[in-house]
């Protein structure tokens, strides 16, 4: 299997693939993330390996604000997706409450996970 290694930026994205089988994408500080940059980061991600499937690192600290439909396009519910899992990055306790809180309501059809820190969301999704 190769490695695709080059990051792509997207207007409210950094998304690459870790050279250890992990994709990771940074939303960028500020970003309000529409649908349709919801679908154009899946898009990309999905793009990394045709008949692969692998974990998604997403590392959402600094967003200000994502739309309802955007948060429902990424449960993955109703689409096809090469990911296996989510490890969702936050920056606060309260952004953790709220995130679970949304997890429960639009339940994503792979693991999904929220953590502060990112050797144990990494840690996490090694050990699927």
């Amino acid at each position: 299997m190769k490695i695709p290694s080059t990051a792509h930026e997207l207007k409210c994205y950094r998304t690459w693939m870790g050279a250890d089988g992990i994709a990771r994408t940074k939303v960028k500080k500020n970003a309000e993330v529409t649908l349709e940059d919801a679908k154009e980061n899946s898009a990309l991600v999905n793009s990394f390996f045709i008949d692969e499937k692998f974990p998604l690192l997403i590392d959402s600290r600094g967003i200000k604000s994502i739309s309802r439909e955007a948060r429902s396009f990424f449960t993955t519910n109703g689409r096809e997706t090469n990911t296996v899992a989510f490890a969702i990055l936050i920056d606060s306790a309260v952004s953790k409450v709220v995130g679970n809180f949304f997890l429960g309501i639009n339940k994503p059809a792979v693991p999904t996970k929220l953590f502060l820190n990112e050797n144990d969301a990494l840690n996490w999704l090694r050990n699927l």
